[in-house]
C-alpha cells in the first residue's frame, strides 16, 4: 500500500480520511509539550567507580511494609509473587511524570503482563481506571513515539473489552499522522529540529511500531502495520550497526567512544529495541512478507546480548565498556530478559542455549526487589551509559521487570 511517506503533501483523500473521525479540530489542539527521555542534554558518557554507596533497605520506621522473602524467586508463585510485590508498590507510590507518557506507558505494559497471568482482577482493574482518567487519550506531541507508547495499553485493553472508545484517539492520532505525514522521512539526524517527530532514536522503535502494528491486528486495516514496517527498516537503515548487532542510541553517538575505545552502545536503548523486536513480532501475522527480517534481527541481536551478560546475570549501562560503567542496572536488563524469555517461548531461540541466560537474568533481576517490593537499580531518565545512585527507581524500570517476569514466568511452567 501507497502511503505519504515520502514528504509529499497528503491527498485530498487523505485529508477526508481525518477529517471524517474528527472533523471540528485535530485532537492535538491546545495540548502541552512534556518532556521525553530523548530531549535531555547530556551527550558524553560519563563512566563512575564502583558506588559504594548500599541500597537503603527500608524498615517499619519509614512506614514501608517489608515482606517475608520468597523462598523461590525462580518458582512460577515465587516469580508471581514477586511481580505483585513489584506492581504494588509502584501503584502505591505514583511518581509525578505524565500519565499518558512514555514513562507510564512501560509500566503500564508490565502491569497489563501482569493481569493476563494473574488470577487476581485487580491489576486489569487498575489499568481500566487509569485509562478512563486518561480518557484514552494520547501524550501531547502529536507526531513523537514517546508520547504514542500509551497506545499499547489501550490497545491490550481494546483487545480484552472490545469498547471502541479505548481506541477512538489512538486511531484519529495515527490518521493524523498517516494523514499529514512529516516531510524527509529519511532525514534522522538527531541534530537537526524536529528530529523527535520521526523514529530517529533508538528507544521509539518500542515506543511506538507495536501499537502501529496492533491497531492494524485489531481493526484489520493494513496502513498501520505498513507504515510502521516502513518506518522500522528507515530507522534500523540508520541506527543499526550490523557488525555489532546493536543500535547506536541515535546519531550523535557514531563517533563517540567509550573510555575502553569501544563504539558507545548503551544498554537501556538497546532494550528498549528488542523488547520492541519482540512485541512487533507478537503483532505480526505469521505470512507477513518483511516478517523474516524481523526474526534475523531478533535472532542476530539476541545473540549479542547472551554475549554481554555480565557474571551476576545483569547488563550493565554501556554494553561494550562495562568495567566503566560497574554498578547494576535493571531497567535494560529487564527488557533483555523479558525479550530472550519472549523469544524461548515463541520458538525463536533455542531453549538449551538461552534458558540459563533467561534464568540467571531473572535471578539477578529478583535480587533488586527490596522487601517492601520496591524496584531499585534503574538508571534514570538520560539517553546514554552512565552511573546513578543504586537507590534509583523509575516506573518504567518496574514496567521492565514486569515484563520479564511474565515471560519467565510462562518459560519456568507457569500457566
Amino acid at each position: 500500500m501507497a502511503l505519504a511517506l515520502a514528504g509529499v503533501a497528503a491527498s485530498a483523500g487523505c485529508w477526508s480520511t481525518y477529517q471524517d473521525l474528527h472533523p471540528d479540530e485535530s485532537p492535538w489542539k491546545n495540548r502541552t509539550t512534556t518532556t521525553t527521555e530523548n530531549e535531555q542534554a547530556p551527550t558524553t558518557t560519563t563512566p563512575t567507580q564502583t558506588t559504594t554507596l548500599p541500597p537503603v533497605i527500608p524498615t517499619s520506621d519509614s512506614g514501608e511494609v517489608n515482606l517475608p522473602p520468597v523462598a523461590d524467586k525462580t518458582s512460577p508463585v515465587g516469580i508471581l509473587e514477586l511481580m505483585h510485590r513489584a506492581a504494588d508498590w509502584q501503584l502505591a507510590n505514583p511518581t509525578n511524570d505524565e500519565k499518558t507518557g512514555w514513562i507510564y506507558a512501560a509500566f503500564y505494559d508490565g502491569v497489563m503482563a501482569l493481569g493476563k497471568i494473574d488470577a487476581n482482577g485487580k491489576y486489569l482493574e487498575a489499568m481500566l481506571t487509569q485509562g478512563a482518567e486518561n480518557r484514552w487519550k494520547l501524550g501531547a506531541q502529536e507526531y513523537n513515539a514517546n508520547d504514542h507508547a500509551v497506545a499499547q495499553m489501550y490497545l491490550a485493553m481494546y483487545e480484552l473489552k472490545s469498547d471502541p472508545d479505548m481506541i477512538k484517539a489512538t486511531q484519529q492520532g495515527f490518521n493524523f499522522v498517516l494523514d499529514f505525514p512529516k516531510s524527509n522521512p529519511s532525514d534522522l539526524d538527531f541534530a537537526r529540529y524536529g528530529a523527535g517527530d520521526k523514529w530517529s532514536w533508538c528507544d521509539s522503535l518500542f515506543m511506538d511500531p507495536p501499537a502501529w502494528a496492533q491497531l492494524s491486528k485489531l481493526t484489520g486495516d493494513a496502513k498501520y502495520l505498513e507504515s510502521a514496517n516502513l518506518r522500522w527498516w528507515i530507522t534500523s537503515q540508520y541506527l543499526y550497526e550490523p557488525k555489532e548487532h546493536l543500535y547506536y542510541r541515535d546519531s550523535r553517538f557514531f563517533s563517540k567512544r567509550e573510555p575502553n575505545g569501544e563504539k558507545v552502545f548503551w544498554s537501556r536503548g538497546n532494550g528498549w529495541v528488542l523488547a520492541g523486536l519482540a512485541r512487533m513480532l507478537d503483532a505480526l501475522p505469521k505470512d507477513y512478507p518483511d516478517r523474516p527480517k524481523y526474526e534475523k534481527q531478533f535472532r542476530d541481536m539476541a545473540e549479542k546480548i547472551k554475549s554481554l551478560q555480565q557474571a551476576d546475570g545483569l547488563w550493565r549501562a554501556g554494553l561494550l565498556d562495562p568495567a566503566s560503567y560497574p554498578d547494576k542496572e535493571s531497567s535494560g536488563s529487564g527488557f533483555f530478559t523479558y525479550a530472550l524469555a519472549w523469544g524461548v517461548n515463541n520458538g525463536l531461540l533455542d531453549r538449551a542455549q538461552y534458558t540459563p541466560v533467561v534464568m540467571k537474568a531473572w535471578s539477578a533481576l529478583a535480587d533488586c526487589e527490596l522487601p517492601n517490593g520496591k524496584i531499585i537499580h534503574v538508571q534514570p531518565v538520560t539517553e546514554q551509559p552512565n552511573g546513578f545512585d543504586p537507590n534509583s527507581s523509575r516506573p518504567y524500570g518496574v514496567g521492565a521487570f514486569l515484563l520479564a517476569g511474565s515471560e519467565v514466568y510462562k518459560l519456568a511452567g507457569g500457566k
